[in-house]
């Protein structure tokens, strides 16, 4: 039997040059490849295939395209009878894109139950250059102006491929989920890719879906290969997610 193995890329490699999803280990689960950069080009060419680096400090830069794979797709969020009293009573809004490396640098920050990140200086600069160009997106839930919770991810086309989120007060969080999953339910995106299982997303709706239907989704929704520019235009009120 032929052993698995990880491809190695170089920086001069093509941004394309990845090997089939299908080529990925069962342990760890997902592990594709190692190496190359964290160009523009080859994160939007790994982000269309089902691909995304995850690596901590000391590493390779390393890629993965787990399987199954942990989404939302439309009507799938569940909003419990506590979270929609907390959004009822909420006077926080949901701002879009208003301040990316707040948002991104929130969720690179130490946690009470973990003090790494993967999110390394490396990662920041990376995904500020594809905020700047259009690809990268935050979603932020503010409270008389502070910032108290959001998300950050990659849109394209009708994919959104959610990165990380973080919140400094209760459901914060949630509430940033759940503005990108009415976005779902109205047509406006397709898929939301949470990437890995957890307890706290398969509690608010997530399910999982074999790789081979998750890239063969990205075929439709990705193409074509466009800057996604349908946050609404003004800040919502938490209250109106329940709308």
């Amino acid at each position: 039997m032929r052993q698995a193995t990880v491809t190695w890329l170089s920086a001069t490699d093509p941004p394309h040059a990845f090997p089939p999803v299908e080529q990925a280990l069962r342990e760890p689960d997902g592990l594709l490849a190692a190496g190359g950069d964290l160009s523009l080009a080859r994160l939007l060419a790994a982000y269309r295939r089902g691909i995304f680096p995850w690596y901590e400090d000391g590493q390779p830069l390393l890629w993965w395209s787990p399987d199954p794979r942990c989404v939302f797709l439309p009507g799938d969020f569940h909003v419990a009878r506590s979270l929609a009293r907390d959004l009822r009573r909420s006077a926080a809004e949901v701002h879009f894109n208003c301040d990316f490396d707040a948002v991104i640098r929130a969720c690179a920050a130490p946690r009470q139950y973990h003090q790494d990140t993967w999110i390394t200086p490396a990662m920041l600069a990376a995904y500020n250059a594809l905020h700047e160009a259009g690809w990268a997106h935050s979603i932020e839930i503010r409270s008389s102006g502070e910032l108290i919770g959001g998300m950050y991810g990659l849109a394209i086309g009708r994919a959104f491929f959610g990165e990380s989120m973080f919140s400094a007060r209760t459901n914060a969080s949630k509430f940033a989920l759940l503005a990108v999953s009415r976005l779902l339910d109205d047509g406006t995106l397709g898929l939301l890719d949470c990437q890995l299982r957890s307890p706290h997303l398969l509690s608010l709706g997530a399910s999982m879906i074999p790789r081979g239907d998750f890239t063969a989704r990205l075929d439709s929704l990705c193409e074509p290969l466009a800057i996604f520019g349908n946050w609404p235009a003004t800040p919502l009120s938490v209250a109106q997610l329940l709308e």
